[in-house]
């Protein structure tokens, strides 16, 4: 025995100090989400968005203000604590500079555009109109320090 926990023994302690904690992980990949990680720990990713049939179709459980979620690495252990600050559904077209930087992923809002469109596509398709759930965020702990 190595003394090491694993990943859902992680999450159950950490859910302990953290009642009502949903997990979840940023991107669809390894990189992507090891990315997002250090834009968050960076403090340059204060904000996030997923489309909206993700959430009505049961896969993923809506963000609420004042919640306080554990955010995962790609092996499902515990990454980071953050608490949601904000939620509100807009259409991919109507999403601002404002929230787009906010996310800390692009430069620009063409950037973010382009880099969420392919998003998108690869994780059930991409419209114009399609609504997002767009949130904004604090960090509360970051679990690698």
């Amino acid at each position: 025995m190595t003394g090491e926990i694993s990943a859902a023994e992680a999450v159950a302690a950490l859910r302990a100090r953290y009642p009502g904690a949903e997990t979840f992980a940023f991107g669809d990949s390894r990189a992507l989400c090891d990315r997002l990680l250090v834009l968050v720990r960076e403090g340059k990713k204060r904000a996030t968005c997923g489309a909206l049939r993700d959430f009505t179709d049961g896969v993923e459980p809506l963000p609420i203000p004042g919640r306080r979620d554990i955010a995962l690495d790609w092996d499902g252990f515990p990454a980071l604590v953050i608490e949601t600050a904000e939620v509100t559904i807009r259409r991919f077209c109507d999403v601002d500079a404002d929230f787009a930087l906010a996310e800390g992923e692009d430069a620009t809002l063409a950037g973010w555009q382009a880099g969420h469109r392919a998003y998108f596509e690869r994780n059930g398709g991409w419209t114009p109109e399609m609504e997002l759930v767009c949130e904004r965020f604090r960090l509360i702990e970051d679990l690698a320090s």
